[in-house]
């Protein structure tokens, strides 16, 4: 079975709030739903590269600061815009961020974003797994760690 690494950025602002973006009806690993942006690191990439990279592919935005936060492995399955399914086994990197700029410009990866303060973000639909990259983190419970940011 295939592996694949992913870099996961948890972008929060200044305010407090966190990124959320809406994946497509017909792509990606959580299809439809709303979730945290990222992607695969490439042979040859550090993980801070393919994280900077990532960001500014899917969002038009620069990362300032970046913090490991969590590890975390699964199976799951990725649907592709041409209708072909692969399972593989994703190891995400998880990371909080800070960027520069503004709001984010997405690609075509991406469909909608939303700025959600942390008691909002159950409101969204969100997998099992992002649910749980949030509690795990501590972004969804409030205090539970210091989550700032570090360069």
């Amino acid at each position: 079975m295939k592996r694949r690494l992913i870099v996961v950025p948890i972008i929060r602002r200044g305010d407090g709030r966190y990124l959320l973006c809406r994946k497509p009806a017909n792509r990606g690993v959580f299809a439809g739903q709303w979730g945290l942006p990222g992607g695969g690191v490439e042979d040859g990439e550090t993980i801070e590269d393919a994280l900077r990279r990532e960001v500014r592919e899917e969002l038009q935005l620069d990362i300032d600061t970046m913090q490991p936060l969590h590890f975390k492995g699964e199976h799951l399955e990725k649907l592709y815009p041409d209708g072909r399914r692969e399972t593989m086994y994703m190891v995400f990197l998880i990371y909080l961020c800070t960027v520069s700029g503004g709001d984010p410009v997405l690609n075509e990866e991406l469909e909608a974003f939303a700025w959600a303060a942390p008691d909002e973000l159950p409101s969204y639909d969100m997998s099992g797994t992002t649910l749980a990259t949030l509690h795990e983190t501590g972004v969804l419970s409030a205090g539970a760690r210091d989550l700032s940011p570090h360069a």
